[in-house]
């Protein structure tokens, strides 16, 4: 163990791997949240005939809503998708548009081109380590 500490390697392998935390951790993708508008005087006032605007955007988010992930995501939260459904339906035609709406520019989590950049840079950079820890002697022998 003290040999490792002492070694040509260590304080490069050292200053490498701080940089490489850093770099992960201050370039992570911002947290997306919206804020729902207050409600007016009379939220639910005129629902009993829904526009056709509101059928398809509630077909929109119940297609939404359906996906796997989301769902899994909504039963951890303790919702059923029946419970989901009876609180989209008491929502008014300008909170549904604006669900709807909001659904194209929602990211999906985890679905960054950034971290696939970063970590292939990351494994590129620890085969050049490891290549030069070696001093370029890779052999491969045949069995």
């Amino acid at each position: 163990m003290k040999h490792m500490l002492t070694a040509f390697y260590a304080r490069p392998l050292a200053s490498y791997l701080i940089a490489a935390l850093l770099a992960i951790s201050t370039l992570a993708g911002p947290a997306e949240a919206m804020l729902l508008p207050a409600p007016s005087a009379a939220p639910y006032a005129d629902q009993s005939a829904p526009s056709p605007d509101r059928a398809a955007d509630i077909a929109k988010i119940q297609k939404t809503l359906e996906t796997k992930e989301l769902r899994q995501r909504l039963m951890d939260y303790g919702l059923t998708p029946d419970e989901t459904a009876a609180r989209i339906d008491k929502l008014s035609d300008e909170q549904v548009h604006q669900l709807a709406a909001s659904m194209d520019s929602l990211q999906a989590g985890g679905d960054s081109v950034l971290g696939l950049v970063l970590g292939l840079v990351i494994i590129a950079l620890l085969v050049v380590l490891i290549i030069y820890l070696l001093e370029g002697r890779i052999v491969i022998k045949k069995t």
